[in-house]
């Protein structure tokens, strides 16, 4: 395996499935599933769920409401999610621990660097909840800030889709395919695979980035292989 340690990034719109809103059943089984066989790999694999099926923070702002208010609404979110995905996992015999921003030691562990660290180190899937725990950051944000933390291989950004494309994919057949992007292409020309923030952050830090569809069974596994097939490798200058 070309990396042992990851950070895989998940969307909340993933897990509502054809369905639009909400958690769809199959979806997460599936979600889980893969998980299950990439955790059996002997890979150390960090999570960061989104909450757009639920709530997002910067929808909620263009509605009038004040914008901390819906990102830590958010925030919320990616716990009820980051649950439910635990719930799913543990299920098929996977330990997992779920890490939040914010404090809720209830349902959850406060987030502590060397704490999720050690859980990887003993084989357990860690789910980072809560973001950052701040307003104004997204989920891919928080994805950037985690892997560097927990010092991650790579970054796995899982979508619909099979790579980054010229155009949106699914309403022009004439999409062009990048097989790999370099951080300053990405911000250049305005790809909208992660926010800014996230990419500059990757870009300093050398982190690199495999955006792909993870609803096609074994791409995961490819992707941990460094099969350069299988998505877009967003990386340094190329």
């Amino acid at each position: 395996m070309k990396y042992s340690r990851v950070l895989l990034k998940l969307s909340g719109e993933a897990l509502a499935g054809d369905q639009g809103h909400g958690i769809q059943g199959e979806v997460l089984e599936k979600l889980s599933s893969e998980i299950c066989e990439l955790q059996k790999t002997g890979v150390e694999i960090g999570i960061v769920v989104g909450g757009g099926n639920i709530h997002r923070g910067v929808a909620g702002a263009t509605t009038g409401m004040d914008r901390s208010t819906s990102d830590y609404m958010g925030m919320m979110a990616t716990v009820i999610n980051s649950l439910a995905l635990q719930d799913s996992l543990e299920r098929k015999g996977v330990y997992t621990r779920v890490m939040s921003a914010i404090d809720m030691q209830e349902v959850a562990e406060p987030y502590i660097r060397r704490r999720a660290v050690r859980h990887l180190e003993k084989k357990r899937v860690v789910i980072f909840a809560a973001g950052t725990g701040n307003p104004y950051f997204t989920t891919d944000t928080t994805a950037a800030l985690r892997a560097n933390e927990i010092n991650a291989g790579l970054i796995m950004k899982a979508t619909k889709v099979d790579g980054i494309y010229d155009k949106d994919p699914m309403k022009f057949k004439d999409a062009v395919k990048f097989d790999t992007l370099s951080y300053i292409e990405v911000l250049n020309k305005e790809i909208k695979v992660m926010d800014s923030t996230a990419i500059t952050l990757c870009m300093d830090n050398n982190m690199d980035i495999v955006v792909f569809n993870m609803f096609e069974q074994g791409n995961i596994q490819k992707v941990i292989n460094g099969d350069k097939t299988v998505g877009t490798l967003v990386t340094k200058k190329i």
